[in-house]
Protein backbone atom coordinates (compact mmCIF):
# COMPACT_ATOMS: atom_id res chain seq x y z
CA UNK A 1 0.00 0.00 0.00
CA UNK A 2 0.92 3.90 0.41
CA UNK A 3 2.40 3.80 3.50
CA UNK A 4 4.87 0.35 2.58
CA UNK A 5 5.48 1.35 -1.34
CA UNK A 6 6.91 5.06 0.61
CA UNK A 7 8.90 3.28 2.85
CA UNK A 8 10.32 0.80 0.46
CA UNK A 9 11.25 3.67 -2.17
CA UNK A 10 12.28 6.54 0.55
CA UNK A 11 15.74 5.17 1.05
CA UNK A 12 16.68 4.72 -2.76
CA UNK A 13 14.81 8.51 -3.16
CA UNK A 14 17.28 9.96 -0.20
CA UNK A 15 20.25 8.20 -1.35
CA UNK A 16 19.92 9.83 -5.01
CA UNK A 17 19.64 13.38 -3.68
CA UNK A 18 16.31 13.91 -5.04
CA UNK A 19 13.01 12.53 -5.66
CA UNK A 20 9.66 12.78 -5.18
CA UNK A 21 6.74 10.58 -3.81
CA UNK A 22 2.90 10.83 -5.48
CA UNK A 23 0.31 9.11 -2.96
CA UNK A 24 -3.28 8.92 -5.26
CA UNK A 25 -6.03 9.87 -3.00
CA UNK A 26 -9.42 10.70 -4.21
CA UNK A 27 -12.33 12.94 -4.31
CA UNK A 28 -13.17 10.95 -1.46
CA UNK A 29 -10.09 12.00 0.43
CA UNK A 30 -11.09 15.83 0.55
CA UNK A 31 -15.55 15.03 1.39
CA UNK A 32 -17.22 11.93 2.56
CA UNK A 33 -19.83 10.46 0.89
CA UNK A 34 -22.60 8.03 2.21
CA UNK A 35 -21.96 4.22 1.30
CA UNK A 36 -18.75 4.65 1.23
CA UNK A 37 -17.63 4.52 4.43
CA UNK A 38 -14.46 2.38 4.35
CA UNK A 39 -13.24 3.46 0.63
CA UNK A 40 -13.63 7.15 2.62
CA UNK A 41 -11.71 6.35 5.56
CA UNK A 42 -8.50 4.77 3.55
CA UNK A 43 -8.75 8.13 1.17
CA UNK A 44 -8.87 10.09 3.98
CA UNK A 45 -5.80 7.87 6.40
CA UNK A 46 -3.65 8.61 2.23
CA UNK A 47 -3.75 12.17 2.42
CA UNK A 48 -3.08 12.29 6.28
CA UNK A 49 -0.42 10.50 5.57
CA UNK A 50 0.93 12.40 2.89
CA UNK A 51 0.39 15.44 4.21
CA UNK A 52 2.84 14.30 7.62
CA UNK A 53 5.30 12.96 5.81
CA UNK A 54 5.45 16.22 3.49
CA UNK A 55 5.75 18.00 6.65
CA UNK A 56 8.51 15.41 8.26
CA UNK A 57 10.62 15.55 5.52
CA UNK A 58 10.30 19.39 5.30
CA UNK A 59 11.62 19.37 8.74
CA UNK A 60 14.76 17.52 8.31
CA UNK A 61 15.78 19.31 4.93
CA UNK A 62 15.19 16.16 3.15
CA UNK A 63 15.87 16.16 -0.79
CA UNK A 64 12.15 14.59 -1.02
CA UNK A 65 8.69 15.80 -1.30
CA UNK A 66 5.70 14.23 -1.67
CA UNK A 67 2.41 15.22 -3.27
CA UNK A 68 -1.30 14.40 -2.39
CA UNK A 69 -3.71 13.41 -5.75
CA UNK A 70 -6.87 13.94 -5.39
CA UNK A 71 -8.58 13.16 -8.58
CA UNK A 72 -12.35 13.73 -8.97
CA UNK A 73 -14.18 11.61 -12.04
CA UNK A 74 -11.44 10.60 -14.49
CA UNK A 75 -12.72 8.21 -17.90
CA UNK A 76 -11.19 4.90 -17.30
CA UNK A 77 -12.40 1.63 -16.58
CA UNK A 78 -11.72 2.00 -12.93
CA UNK A 79 -15.60 2.20 -12.55
CA UNK A 80 -16.63 -0.47 -14.44
CA UNK A 81 -13.67 -3.13 -13.12
CA UNK A 82 -14.25 -2.39 -9.46
CA UNK A 83 -16.36 -4.10 -6.89
CA UNK A 84 -19.32 -2.23 -5.62
CA UNK A 85 -19.60 -1.65 -1.87
CA UNK A 86 -22.99 -3.83 -0.71
CA UNK A 87 -23.74 -1.12 1.38
CA UNK A 88 -23.86 1.46 -1.30
CA UNK A 89 -26.36 -0.78 -2.89
CA UNK A 90 -28.02 -1.07 -0.41
CA UNK A 91 -28.13 2.94 -0.03
CA UNK A 92 -29.20 3.24 -3.36
CA UNK A 93 -31.50 0.62 -3.26
CA UNK A 94 -29.96 -0.40 -6.60
CA UNK A 95 -28.94 -3.48 -8.73
CA UNK A 96 -25.01 -3.70 -9.09
CA UNK A 97 -25.62 -3.15 -12.73
CA UNK A 98 -27.15 -0.14 -12.77
CA UNK A 99 -25.25 1.61 -10.13
CA UNK A 100 -22.29 0.60 -12.39
CA UNK A 101 -23.64 2.34 -14.85
CA UNK A 102 -24.28 5.69 -13.24
CA UNK A 103 -20.56 5.54 -11.75
CA UNK A 104 -19.23 4.87 -14.86
CA UNK A 105 -20.87 8.26 -16.56
CA UNK A 106 -20.09 10.29 -13.53
CA UNK A 107 -16.52 9.52 -13.87
CA UNK A 108 -16.15 10.63 -17.68
CA UNK A 109 -15.55 14.46 -16.16
CA UNK A 110 -11.56 14.56 -17.27
CA UNK A 111 -9.78 12.59 -19.76
CA UNK A 112 -6.74 10.26 -18.39
CA UNK A 113 -4.26 12.25 -20.26
CA UNK A 114 -5.08 15.77 -18.95
CA UNK A 115 -5.04 14.13 -15.33
CA UNK A 116 -1.66 12.68 -15.94
CA UNK A 117 -0.82 16.48 -16.99
CA UNK A 118 -2.53 17.98 -13.99
CA UNK A 119 -0.54 15.76 -11.90
CA UNK A 120 2.49 16.28 -13.55
CA UNK A 121 2.33 19.94 -13.18
CA UNK A 122 1.88 19.92 -9.46
CA UNK A 123 5.06 17.76 -9.37
CA UNK A 124 6.92 20.44 -11.40
CA UNK A 125 5.70 22.85 -8.82
CA UNK A 126 6.30 21.01 -5.89
CA UNK A 127 2.37 21.44 -4.90
CA UNK A 128 1.30 19.20 -1.45
CA UNK A 129 -2.04 18.52 -3.36
CA UNK A 130 -3.07 18.58 -6.40
CA UNK A 131 -7.26 18.17 -7.63
CA UNK A 132 -7.72 16.59 -10.82
CA UNK A 133 -10.68 18.28 -12.56
CA UNK A 134 -13.01 20.59 -12.09
CA UNK A 135 -15.35 18.03 -9.95
CA UNK A 136 -12.59 17.65 -7.05
CA UNK A 137 -11.71 21.22 -7.34
CA UNK A 138 -15.43 22.38 -6.86
CA UNK A 139 -15.96 19.74 -4.11
CA UNK A 140 -12.96 20.86 -2.41
CA UNK A 141 -14.44 24.88 -2.62
CA UNK A 142 -17.46 23.74 -0.96
CA UNK A 143 -16.54 21.51 1.44
CA UNK A 144 -14.03 24.40 2.62
CA UNK A 145 -17.02 27.24 2.00
CA UNK A 146 -19.79 25.36 4.06
CA UNK A 147 -17.68 23.53 6.79
CA UNK A 148 -19.18 20.60 8.35
CA UNK A 149 -22.35 21.95 6.41
CA UNK A 150 -21.37 20.28 2.97
CA UNK A 151 -23.24 17.41 4.64
CA UNK A 152 -26.39 18.64 3.88
CA UNK A 153 -25.35 19.41 0.25
CA UNK A 154 -24.03 15.96 -0.20
CA UNK A 155 -27.17 14.33 1.44
CA UNK A 156 -29.55 16.08 -0.93
CA UNK A 157 -27.65 15.26 -3.73
CA UNK A 158 -27.41 11.16 -2.57
CA UNK A 159 -31.25 11.19 -2.05
CA UNK A 160 -31.85 12.75 -5.65
CA UNK A 161 -29.61 9.65 -7.03
CA UNK A 162 -31.37 7.26 -5.10
CA UNK A 163 -35.15 8.48 -6.30
CA UNK A 164 -33.79 9.00 -10.06
CA UNK A 165 -32.55 5.19 -9.88
CA UNK A 166 -35.55 4.18 -8.45
CA UNK A 167 -37.15 5.50 -11.59
CA UNK A 168 -35.35 4.39 -13.71
CA UNK A 169 -36.14 1.01 -12.44
CA UNK A 170 -39.80 1.35 -12.50
CA UNK A 171 -39.58 2.51 -15.89
CA UNK A 172 -37.39 -0.56 -16.83
CA UNK A 173 -40.41 -2.57 -15.38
Amino acid sequence: GVVHGTQAFMPHLRASGEGHIVNISSLFGIMAAPGAAAYNASKFAVRGFTEALRMELELEGAPVSVTCVHPGGVGTNIARASRIDPAMLALLGSEEAMTRDAMTKLLQVTTPESAARQILRGVERDAPRVLVGPDARFMDIVTRLLGPGYRKLVMHHSRRVREQLAATRQEAR
